[in-house]
């Protein structure tokens, strides 16, 4: 969030890696193997041979069938969300601006770079400090390294080409502005980060003179998890699905549609209020006019031009604070929804392969065949993403507190002052023994 009242949001700290096993889950409540028993029973026409079954290949965290509504309603996910204190921070040892744009023309193109300056104590660079320029397209490309890379991992959103709806001019003042925000808190996110902040693309992205060639190496270096998510299993409908996930999934569709319907809203307020605005600006001047033709009325026709125009800054900086802090914030927790459906339909994906390897180990003919060690890779694969994606999501979870807290309080602070000016200015326009009524109506 910008300056004018909401401040910056305080990130998630990290200190380096730790355990994603150890980060509880936060959708707290009653486990899935308490729900639904711990393990996922086969259908009748899955079984499998006694001496496979006696191996766990259950899916992790048990399951709920497909298509059924989960206990924890979406609903109630949506009340969980509190104004809570921010949590109590880590040691940083990495930090990350993104300042100073500036526009570079050039023969074939225009564009706008960014500086990006790095200050850190971790020993995996070979500097404390760098600065170095970064355009757009530059963030675009760490952004799909790191989801080739770290595909179990939710990579935090990207602003989109035009943030703001009706901005025609990408070169103008304030949609850099906007952009550079956007962008600064996009690699805040991921050097606060336990997992992407050590990703070796992150690395180079912060210290490469010349991004470029690396750009040409095509360097493609994806994990082992990374290279065991192929999308195979496109027409394989799930047989079952953790309760927790099914219940994140309903959550974050509500969620992206509230959230919508807000941002929808807001536009059309800030609409109006422009609109409202072009009117009062010429509305103020004339009651200038008429008192240069009414000189017994002078000195109060005066002060209600003042206070209009007084009433017309206000109520612009009320505007300005919307679109710049209010409407921002709105499109970076949609487009964050969007990304965490990606990953789970990532994970759905991995536990469609391992349902589909099991179904093909049931109808062998073998009485006792040897369960294949691509078998258990695959059920290795779906436990990393339901790991990943539930820590993740308490991160996410923990910033949008911290974030819509800051937000919703700095903008209920802006309402309270743009009042307070209005009041100050109609009594101040009282002091001119001019009819207190028409002022109060601005």
């Amino acid at each position: 969030m910008s300056a004018g009242g909401v401040g910056t949001p305080k990130s998630l700290p990290s200190s380096g890696p730790k355990s994603l096993q150890d980060m509880p889950h936060p959708l707290a409540g009653p486990s899935s193997e308490d729900i639904a028993g711990g393990e996922l029973t086969p259908s009748p026409d899955l079984q499998l041979p006694r001496s496979i079954a006696d191996k766990d290949l259950s899916l992790p965290n048990g399951g709920t069938p497909a298509g059924t509504s989960s206990p924890a309603s979406s609903s109630s996910l949506l009340n969980r969300l509190q104004l809570d204190d921010d949590l109590d921070g880590e040691t940083r040892d990495l930090f990350v601006t993104v300042e100073d744009p500036k526009k570079h023309v050039c023969t074939m193109e225009t564009y706008i770079t960014y500086r990006v300056t790095t200050k850190t104590s971790r020993i995996e660079f070979d500097l404390p400090e760098y600065s170095i320029r970064r355009r757009y397209q530059d963030f675009d490309w760490l952004r799909n390294k790191l989801e080739e890379s770290q595909p179990t991992h939710l990579i935090p959103p990207l602003p989109e080409k035009f943030v703001v709806k009706g901005v025609v001019d990408r070169f103008s003042e304030e949609f850099v502005e906007t952009r550079r925000k956007a962008l600064d808190k996009f690699l805040k996110r991921i050097a606060d980060h336990p997992v992407l902040s050590f990703n070796e693309h992150f690395n180079v992205f912060l210290t490469a003179k010349d991004l470029n060639a690396y750009k040409k190496q095509g360097m493609a270096l994806l994990s082992k998890v990374g290279e065991s998510v192929k999308y195979v299993t496109g027409g394989y409908k799930l047989r079952s699905r953790p309760l927790e996930f099914a219940a994140m999934g309903e959550y974050l569709d509500t969620f992206a549609l509230k959230l919508g319907t807000i941002d929808r809203i807001a536009q059309r307020i800030i609409k109006e209020e422009v609109e409202y605005l072009v009117e009062l600006r010429e509305y103020g001047p004339v009651y200038s006019t008429w008192g240069g033709l009414e000189m017994e009325l002078e000195e109060p026709l005066e002060g209600v031009s003042a206070c209009i125009g007084n009433c017309c800054t206000a109520l612009e900086d009320l505007t300005d604070d919307m679109t710049e802090d209010f409407l921002p914030v709105l499109r970076e927790y949609i487009l964050y929804s969007e990304s965490m459906k990606n990953v789970l339909k990532k994970r759905d994906q991995v536990q469609g392969e391992y349902e589909a390897k099991l179904e093909a180990i049931a109808l062998k003919k073998e009485e006792r065949p040897k369960v294949p060690a691509e078998v258990e890779k695959c059920q290795d694969r779906v436990e990393c993403f339901n790991a990943d994606l539930k820590a993740d999501m308490e991160r996410w979870q923990n910033n949008k507190r911290q974030d819509f807290r800051q937000l919703l309080m700095g903008m209920a602070d802006k309402n309270i002052q743009y009042y307070e000016k209005q009041r100050i200015e109609a009594r101040s326009s009282d002091s001119t023994n001019f009819p207190v009524e028409i002022i109060t109506s601005y």
